[in-house]
């Protein structure tokens, strides 16, 4: 379940009923792109770091803005980053 305190991030998915866990790219992708410093400590106790990874090379709804920011944060190269191609 989402805390209380980050449903806001998820204005378009059911809180009762929605899983974070059987949707990694899509609540991963969410908190990169919308998530604030405790979304994202919550994120990266959720998920593993090798996931935020994979969502941050090949996720297509980053911004490039948001995309730029954790491809540095994660130091992965540019290059490597669908979302700056």
């Amino acid at each position: 379940m989402i805390p209380k305190h980050l449903l806001h991030f998820f204005w378009d998915v059911n809180p009762d009923t929605f899983q974070p866990d059987a949707y990694p790219e899509y609540t991963i992708a969410r908190i990169l792109e919308v998530g604030d410093s405790d979304a994202v400590t919550w994120m990266k106790e959720l998920f593993p770091e090798e996931a935020i990874k994979v969502v941050i090379r090949t996720d297509r709804r980053l911004t490039p803005r948001s995309a730029n920011y954790w491809a540095l944060i994660y130091q992965i190269p540019p290059q490597d980053v669908v979302a700056l191609q």
